[in-house]
């Protein structure tokens, strides 16, 4: 259950600031899965940027408490809008990321990781936002994720790109009727990922002198009619490992969903292609997913979930060789039970072969990826957990 921060009187902190707007909202999901992963490798693999050789490191099976999440990723925030008259508000959110297993902060150790942004918003013209915030291509696509963009086992990353979340973001959001119009710049994602050239690099951008450097930006639309649902979004990213020179990371696809009684269906085509400096390609790569959810009864949800990439190209730098490795598919199924209204338990099982879970691997990975380990091509996991929202 949500509740006020007039009533949280813990939080005198932000006492004065609530009786300034007309209501602020404290809110949060807190999840704890036991999971069971196969084939994992004790670190990230060793990757050779002059030849492109690929180590793995050795692995086995792994019990653990998950510090990520399952279904949803752990978090708590601030929600708050202001009636400033005539239609006008004032609006923003702070939301934080923390691994339940220690109580540390994610994303990097940022307060407010997973958003940060204030804005305005004008009745029947729609938001303009300012800060830390997803991109357009993951709020038009979030819908239509079979496991609900799950963190247990839902590729999200592969699909919409590891820049989803960036820094220095003004974004512009309208709701007309059943359409939702999106758009975003950010002038410097703060992104900085690993193993993958140019993605080496990202930084924190906004450089003096070399505008383009780590800008990015995207759009989306999406549709709703009756049962039936579509999307449509673009979106580019231009990480530079030294300054002036950025590559380009691109993405566009689409998506489509219709309801069926008590069951979703949903599909989709994501397109990529990441570049170089120089222009050289480093992937190129076709990735689609299908599948649905069914509600059993009221309380209990089942999901299934298909996703395949077809990888074309990939080439670990500019001095590496082009590869054309196996394709990487996964399938996923997810069976959640609600006990209450705000409190379910569930159960999740992945598989992928030709790459960890969640298709994680140079081409897209993070500091607690699933890294295949040493001589295997295939992994497996599941876990069990519960999940309270507030």
């Amino acid at each position: 259950m949500k509740k006020s921060l007039f009533a949280l009187a813990t939080l005198g902190a932000f006492a004065n600031a609530a009786q300034a707007q007309s209501s602020i909202t404290l809110y949060g999901v807190v999840d704890a899965p036991l999971e069971f992963v196969t084939n994992m490798a004790n670190g990230a693999p060793s990757v050779n940027l002059a030849t492109g050789a690929i180590t793995a490191r050795p692995g086995g099976n792994r019990f653990s408490l998950n510090p990520s999440g399952g279904l949803s990723n752990s978090r708590w925030g601030l929600r708050g809008v202001e009636d400033l008259g005539g239609g006008l508000q004032a609006l923003f959110t702070l939301e934080n990321g923390f691994g339940l297993t220690n109580g540390g902060l994610q994303q990097g150790g940022r307060m407010f990781g997973r958003q940060a942004f204030v804005g305005l918003k004008y009745s029947g013209f729609g938001e303009l936002t300012f800060g830390r915030q997803y991109t357009s291509m993951l709020d038009v696509f979030a819908n239509f994720g079979p496991l609900n963009f799950s963190t247990m086992y839902e590729p999200v990353a592969a699909q919409v790109g590891f820049n989803y979340r960036q820094d220095n973001v003004v974004k512009y959001k309208g709701v007309f009727g059943g359409l939702t119009a999106e758009a975003h710049w950010s002038f410097g994602t703060g992104v900085t990922a690993v193993d993958l050239e140019p993605l080496a690099g990202g930084g924190a951008g906004q450089t003096p002198g070399d505008f383009r450097d780590n800008t990015a930006y995207g759009a989306g639309l999406a549709y709703v009619a009756g049962p039936f649902s579509v999307a449509i979004a673009y979106d580019q990213w231009n990480p530079a490992v030294t300054a002036g020179s950025p590559g380009e990371a691109k993405k566009a696809g689409v998506a489509a969903s219709y309801v069926l009684g008590s069951a979703k269906f949903m599909a989709g085509y994501r397109w990529g292609q990441t570049k170089n400096a120089f222009g050289g390609t480093l992937v190129r790569d076709d990735y689609y997913w299908a599948g649905g959810d069914y509600l059993v009864t009221p309380a209990l949800n089942l999901s299934l979930g298909y996703y395949y990439d077809n990888m074309k190209t990939l080439r670990i730098s500019s001095t590496a060789p082009s590869t054309n490795p196996s394709n990487p598919w996964q399938v996923s199924f997810a069976m959640d039970y609600l006990l209450s209204k705000s409190t379910d338990i569930y159960l999740t099982v992945g598989y992928a072969k030709n790459s960890a879970l969640d298709f994680d691997g140079p081409a897209n990975s993070f500091a607690d990826a699933y890294y295949l380990a040493q001589g295997k091509n295939n992994q497996l996991g599941t876990a069990i957990g519960i999940r309270h929202r507030f």
